[in-house]
Formats: structure tokens, C-alpha cells, sequence
């Protein structure tokens, strides 16, 4: 036997492949070993001041701790006194250590007593800005002019601008991946139609685009929302020191390869493909088989090895670069902060091929169906099988992935993730309904009667059998033009006509369409989600707040019954608490009797309790004031929280009880 030398292309392609696997497999390492673990969206834990207290004497900064790392610039911290006027120095002072994440910015000496706003703005670990405010007072609180911005962080145009492109990016990525592994898995003969070439190039363009919007966006996006700091150089190598900007620029390297991944799907395996399958048409010509057969056999028996090869070394490098550029979303959101990152990582990079396996190629699907005549039902069964694991896959993450982020049944619906979250869970419902339609449709495809080709096939010879003659070409560029119109116009119909003549196919091309208009409201709940603080931290944020809020000027008022058991020993305790709020406070309490008359007692003790903090209990002995009445003033109460108030009320020698009651103090 003579052995036949390899040609220099597939020689080169062999030798290129598996370096691009090695290249591509270190970067995803040494990504996977710069991920930390974090909790989802960073949360103000501590500061001080303390939201809500007052203090004596004016602090000479003002720090903030958080529960992750958080990326802030020196304008992050903005301290105004009572008349909106900045009272810090703007220079921010990175106090972390080990665990700890504490920023601070200093003060100017010499503040006077009122009320003081602290704004600041952040961006957590997962790549989401955050911000807040709170006040606290010198010497006393006072009333404050203070007008906060109402646009948030990452709001305004420039973030409906950079969450447009964040979509375009899930879409391109979805259409690429999906759309190529299509044609790898499910139809090989696609490589060489133009459709889908438009397809595969448009959405490679569309990601390729998208991420370099994100980047340059990504200043403006996090900091002052102006699109002119997105020509900030300064503020662009800031991005790219961190975490989001190192993933940007990954995918834009990870997209360069996918690049001389298409070049090769669409040039030699196509190339390949072609000359396989007409190889395989001549042997069964020669062997005396149906004439037909060869046209629709997709080249698998008889496929030349160098097709092979290639689509081996295509299969092996397309998926390392599929997943390489969903770990940037990995590495970057959600799933790279939070419990468990090790696990939920890889689990998001396989809930996002699975998503692209199953939209995309429900798109690269729909424009077969539409703009190629001639595929083989064949093709159409691959993809279902193909759609029918990637649900499986999508079922398995996407709940872990769902218990990840919301944590309790409470944050499914009272929180705007659990919302959204359900709404997606509804989406992907009608997605798996209509595609069991499909299903269906792909079935009568493939019920041909016994000796008979397919229909498909049958329409595609009709059109090959009724295309046009040539025709000599006028030398009037006009009238050469317009002839030009006539035969596209009537190639236009003549596919229609084909296209529509098949029930089982128009009603697989309708409810593959349906699919697709579902898929797209589907993407657009992703993308959202993504820039959504978890169920789970929501949850724990709203406990910490609703500890920790301020209750200015409201002072608080209690009425407690009593009975000590003993002679007049019914009645009534009102406490009245001003102004209510962590630091100095005055007490009154009052004392009626069942018909509202003061009632004079031998004694009455106060107790303040925070058991969340275990402090206390802080015993308080008020003044008698007047009959039935007692008062303290400078009651101290060191923490916001939940206090539980305890009253002991004597009405004799050896008769009392005490009543009690929890109070929100801010």
C-alpha cells in the first residue's frame, strides 16, 4: 500500500490545534486561581460614626468597613455638612488588613455641632457598583439641606448603554458557540452555506464588539456616568487592574482564537466537508444506489480522514474556547463570589455552553429552515437530541445554582431577584413546551413511507429541476440591472415555494421561530439577573438595615398594662423615649391607673436590653417628677437594634411585676 503524505494545510492545522488547547487551558487556570471567594454584592457592615449617632466632639475621619473587597477612588467617601458643603479632604485611605475591608477619608478640623451626610460608592467583587448613605451628628443633631444625587451608580445613559451591550454580548456569545456547534454536531454540510457563515461571523462581530464597549464603558459605568470619562486613559488602566477589566481583556484574547476557529470551520472543514461528500456521491453512483442518496447523506461512513481530523481538532479546540470565554462571566459575576465558588463556577460555565448549545443553535436552526431549501431531516433529529441534554444540563445548575443565590423561600418572592428568577423558571417552561411541539414536527419529518425519499429532499431536487436557464446578459447596465432584480426576485419565490410546500416543515419553522422570539425575552432576563443583587444577600442586607436604620425626630412612645396582683395594683405604663436614636436620649414615664388618673407608686425601674448584641441589661433608676410621673435624661443607648425594654412597677411593700417590650432604636 503507498502511503499518501498529508497536505501542508491539514499538516499545519494538526501541529496548530493542540497548542491553542494548551494556550487556552493555562489562561483558564491561572483565571480559575485568581478567583477568591466573596459574598455576592459587597454590604456596608460597619462605621464610624455609627449611622444615627452623636457624638461629642468632631472625629477626625470617617471610616467604613464592607463585607468583601470593593474597588473606591479617592471621590468614593463624601462627607457634607448640614448645608451640603463637603467638610472631608478627598483623599481616600485604603485600612484593610487581612479580613478586615475598611476605607476612610479624613476631616477638616474645627467641624461645628449638626448633622452630617456620609455618601459613598463602591464596586463589589462581582463587578456591580454599589453606594449609600447615612448621617451621623456633633454635639446634637440638627436639621440638614442636603440634596443626595437620585441617579445611582451605574445608572443614567451610560448604563443603559453599557446593559445594552452587556445583552449583546450574551447573544453574540450564544449564537457563536451555539451556531458552530450546530454545524459540528448536528449538520456538517452547514459549514459551507452562507447563511449560517453570516450568521457565526455576525455574532462573533457582535461579542467582539460588545466587550470592547463594556471596557471602554466600564470607568463612566462605575464612577460619574459621563460618557466623556470613557476617554480617560488614567481611569482605563484602573480597569484593567481589576478583576471585570482582567476578564474583558480575556475574552477579547479568547475571541482572537475563535477567530482561527471560524477561519478554519469555514474554510478547510468546509473545503473538506464538500470534497468528502461528493467523494461519497460518485461511490454510490458507481456502485449503482440511488441517485439521490449521495446529495442528502450527511458525510459520515464515507467522509474523508482529513474531515475528520479536522473535525476532531475543531471539536477539542472550540470547546476549550467556548468555555474559556464563559469563564469570563464566571470569573467576573455572580458565580465567582458568594458560597462555594469552587463548585458554582464550573456549574455557570456549564449552565452558559448549555444555554448556547440550546438557543443557538435554535437560531442557527431557524435560518437553515429559512434561507437553505435543503436540510436533512437528519440534521433536524441531531439538534433535538442535542437540546434535549443541554435541558438536562440547564435543570441540574440552574437549581443549584438558584438555591446559590436566593437561599430561603421568602427571598423567591420578596425579593427583586426570587421575582425575576421565577419569571425566568416561567420563560424557560414555554421554551421546553414549544420545542416539545417542535419535537413533534421533527417526527412527521422523518415519517416518510417506506421507499419513498424524503420530502425535503424531493422539494430540493424540484428546485434544482426548475431553476432558470442561463441567460445572456445585455450590454445596457440598466437593463442588466434590472433582469438582475427579476431572477433574485424570482429565486426568492421559487425557495418560498419550496420552503412552504412541506406542512411538516412550515410548522417546524413556525414553532422553531416561536422558540426564538421566547429565547430573546429569555437573554433579556439573564442579563438583568446578572446585574441583580442575589436573594440571598438582599435578604441579609434588609436584616442588617432594618437594625440599623435611623428613626430621626420621632420620638418613641410605649404603653405597657400591668397588674402586680395586689391592691391598686392594675394599670397602665407609658414610656415616652425622644428623640429614640442611638446616643443620648430623655425618658418619661407615666403611671395610670384603669380610669387614666395618675397613680403614685412607691417605685418604678427601667431596663434597656440588646440580646442580638448581648449587651445588657443597662439598669436606669428615672427621677420622680410629679405624682405618677418619673423622668431621666442622657439615657445612653450605645447600638442600634432591637431593645427590648424592661419596667419594673412596685405599688406596695411586697406587691410588683414587670412588663416588657422590644423597641426599634435607630
Amino acid at each position: 500500500m503507498t502511503a499518501i503524505a498529508p497536505s501542508p494545510a491539514r499538516v499545519r492545522a494538526t501541529a496548530l490545534l493542540p497548542r491553542l488547547v494548551l494556550v487556552l487551558a493555562a489562561l483558564l487556570a491561572a483565571l480559575f486561581t485568581a478567583a477568591g471567594p466573596a459574598s455576592a454584592h459587597a454590604a456596608l457592615t460597619a462605621s464610624d460614626p455609627k449611622d444615627g449617632a452623636v457624638v461629642a466632639t468632631a472625629p477626625a475621619q470617617v471610616t467604613l468597613s464592607f463585607s468583601e473587597q470593593v474597588a473606591m477612588g479617592d471621590d468614593s467617601i463624601r462627607v457634607m455638612d448640614p448645608q451640603g458643603k463637603r467638610v472631608d479632604t478627598g483623599e481616600l485611605r485604603d485600612m484593610c488588613s487581612g479580613t478586615t475591608i475598611r476605607y476612610g477619608t479624613a476631616l477638616h478640623s474645627g467641624l461645628p455641632d449638626g448633622t452630617y451626610t456620609v455618601a459613598w460608592q463602591a464596586v463589589s467583587a462581582d463587578s456591580h457598583p454599589v453606594s449609600g448613605a447615612f448621617t451621623f451628628s456633633i454635639g446634637a443633631p440638627s436639621a440638614t439641606s442636603v440634596a443626595l444625587p437620585t441617579a445611582q451608580v451605574g445608572g443614567g445613559p451610560v448604563g443603559i448603554a453599557y446593559d445594552i451591550a452587556r445583552y449583546a454580548a450574551y447573544a453574540g456569545f450564544t449564537v457563536l458557540v451555539g451556531g458552530a456547534a450546530f454545524i459540528l454536531l448536528c449538520w456538517r454540510r452547514g459549514a459551507a452555506q452562507r447563511p449560517l457563515q453570516k450568521l457565526i461571523v455576525r455574532a462573533w462581530v457582535t461579542l467582539t464588539a460588545a466587550t470592547l464597549v463594556m471596557l471602554v464603558l466600564r470607568t463612566p459605568y462605575t464612577g460619574s456616568g459621563k460618557f466623556a470619562d470613557a476617554l480617560d486613559l488614567d481611569g482605563l488602566k484602573a480597569v484593567l487592574e481589576t478583576k471585570t477589566g482582567a476578564s474583558l481583556v480575556s475574552r477579547l484574547l479568547l475571541l482572537g482564537a475563535a477567530a482561527l476557529f471560524i477561519a478554519v470551520l469555514f474554510g478547510a472543514y468546509a473545503r473538506r466537508t464538500a470534497e468528502a461528500a461528493e467523494a461519497d456521491k460518485r461511490k454510490d453512483k458507481g456502485k449503482g444506489k440511488d441517485k439521490g442518496r449521495g446529495a442528502d447523506k450527511e458525510p459520515e461512513a464515507g467522509a474523508d480522514k482529513e474531515a475528520n481530523d479536522l473535525l476532531f481538532g475543531l471539536g477539542i479546540g472550540g470547546t476549550v474556547v467556548a468555555g474559556g470565554i464563559a469563564a469570563t462571566w464566571a470569573l467576573s459575576e455572580h458565580a465567582s463570589t458568594g458560597i462555594q465558588p469552587g463548585i458554582a463556577m464550573p456549574a455557570d460555565i456549564l449552565h452558559l455552553l448549555a444555554v448556547a448549545a440550546w438557543l443557538g443553535g435554535l437560531t442557527a436552526l431557524l435560518v437553515a429552515l429559512h434561507k437553505v431549501p435543503g436540510i436533512e431531516r437528519e440534521a433536524v433529529q441531531r439538534f433535538s437530541r442535542v437540546a434535549f441534554v443541554s435541558v438536562l444540563v440547564l435543570a441540574v445548575t440552574g437549581v443549584y445554582q438558584s438555591w446559590r443565590q436566593i437561599g430561603s423561600w421568602s427571598a423567591l418572592t420578596g425579593t427583586s431577584y426570587g421575582q425575576l428568577l421565577l419569571v425566568k423558571v416561567g420563560l424557560v417552561a414555554v421554551l421546553v413546551a414549544i420545542a416539545y411541539v417542535s419535537r413533534s414536527w421533527t417526527a412527521r419529518l422523518s415519517d416518510a413511507p417506506a421507499g419513498k425519499a424524503p420530502k425535503i429532499a424531493r422539494q430540493r431536487d424540484v428546485s434544482r429541476e426548475t431553476s432558470p436557464a442561463a441567460v445572456t446578459v445585455p450590454e445596457d447596465p440598466k437593463r442588466a440591472a434590472q433582469l438582475a432584480r427579476q431572477r433574485a426576485a424570482r429565486e426568492n419565490a421559487r425557495e418560498k415555494q419550496v420552503r412552504d410546500a412541506d406542512p411538516a416543515r412550515a410548522g417546524l419553522r413556525r414553532s422553531v421561530l416561536a422558540e426564538a422570539g421566547v429565547a430573546i425575552a429569555l437573554l433579556a432576563v439573564t442579563t438583568v439577573l446578572t446585574s441583580t443583587e442575589p436573594g440571598r444577600t438582599a435578604e441579609q442586607a434588609s436584616g442588617r438595615n432594618s437594625a440599623t436604620t435611623a428613626v430621626p425626630n420621632r420620638a418613641i412612645k410605649v404603653t405597657l398594662p400591668f397588674d402586680t396582683g395586689g391592691q391598686n395594683g392594675k394599670g397602665s405604663v407609658r414610656i415616652e423615649l425622644d428623640p429614640g436614636r442611638v446616643g443620648a436620649n430623655s425618658l418619661h414615664v407615666w403611671v395610670d391607673d384603669p380610669q387614666g388618673q395618675p397613680l403614685d407608686i412607691p417605685e418604678i425601674k427601667v431596663a434597656f436590653t440588646l440580646p442580638a448584641k448581648d449587651i445588657g441589661p443597662l439598669p436606669l433608676l428615672p427621677e420622680r417628677a410629679a405624682p405618677g410621673h418619673w423622668s431621666a435624661s442622657g439615657v445612653q443607648l450605645p447600638l442600634a437594634g432591637e431593645w427590648r425594654i424592661d419596667v419594673t412597677v412596685r405599688t406596695s411593700d411586697i406587691d410588683q411585676t414587670t412588663v416588657q417590650k422590644n423597641v426599634k432604636i435607630g
